[in-house]
């Protein structure tokens, strides 16, 4: 009978010991749920602090979100810094580049030798690669650091296609370069004036590395949650190694090093369409032109 008696107490006791342990542990974990919910919300503050662990686990995190803060506003700081110094850049260079632009001009009227033509057309090619150099700086810049803002809008492509193609056919036929646009009904979700920018790279792109006698096509694949505008061309292809450098800022592949250009348009073109929730694949090989296929979504 004691025996039982024994037994039954010590259930009792194990019973008010679990359930004792349960609420403490509900409780802590109600306390952890809270402070998470408040650092998210930025209203985190440490309760009176004792010997607990858990008071030890807020005060812990109090000071990181602490020093989180400090390097966010330190970093914000920074951006402003480069980006008004970006901005003064572009502004005390415009007007001397559009001086430079003008002055060879009206130098290349005037009657001089072949050689000195040529010499002339060079500095104004120069000057026009340092023009298109800052004003992609500074639309990268503005990207960046948000103060670009894209107001994307369900609308065909049909039309932002066909300007991009009047825009770009002269500089195809220059080179012989037959430049298509397949027709098209689909529609996406896009920023007009930043999408025609980032597409209107791939097709400058692909115009620039194809030989005179190649053709460059543009065609759009639907699918149900994106679609693509795919650039493909019948350059010289790039290699599988290649693939992912492309899209750094001021990376050019060393098979493009003697066409001009400044290795910006694709990081532009990336970060264009990643601030709309779209991305960018290319597809190529040496000898087998590439398709640079820029995705957006449908809505």
């Amino acid at each position: 009978m004691m025996a039982q008696i024994l037994l039954l107490l010590a259930a009792a006791v194990l019973l008010c010991v679990s359930v004792v342990l349960f609420f403490r542990a509900r409780n802590t974990h109600d306390r952890l749920d809270n402070m998470i919910d408040c650092a998210i919300r930025g209203e985190f503050q440490p309760t009176r602090y004792d010997e607990s662990q858990i008071s030890r686990t807020e005060q812990k995190l109090a000071q990181y979100l602490s020093a989180s803060v400090l390097s966010r506003t330190s970093l914000d700081e920074d951006r402003a810094r480069i980006q008004s110094l970006i901005g003064d850049i572009s502004h005390q260079t415009r007007t001397p580049i559009a001086n430079i632009l003008l002055y060879t001009s009206l130098l290349d009227e005037e009657p001089l030798t072949e050689e000195q033509h040529a010499l002339v057309k060079q500095a104004c090619q120069q000057a026009e690669k340092l023009r298109f150099l800052i004003d992609s700086l500074v639309k990268t810049s503005h990207l960046e650091t948000g103060l670009v803002q894209v107001h994307p809008v369900t609308s065909p492509l049909a039309p932002m296609l066909e300007s991009l193609y009047q825009t770009y056919l002269p500089a195809a036929q220059d080179k012989n370069i037959e430049l298509t646009v397949a027709p098209t009904t689909v529609s996406a979700h896009f920023d007009p004036k930043w999408t025609t920018e980032s597409v209107g790279n791939l097709i400058d792109n692909a115009i620039k590395y194809t030989p005179e006698g190649g053709t460059v096509q543009i065609t759009v694949q639907d699918a149900p949650m994106y679609c693509a505008v795919c650039v493909a061309d019948s350059g010289p292809g790039i290699a599988e190694t290649e693939h992912a450098k492309i899209f750094a800022r001021f990376y050019r592949a060393p098979s493009a090093a003697q066409i001009p250009g400044v290795g910006i348009g694709l990081y532009l073109t990336r970060q264009i369409l990643r601030a709309q929730n779209g991305y960018i694949k290319v597809s190529s090989a040496p000898g087998k032109g590439a398709v640079f296929s820029a995705f957006l979504p449908k809505n």
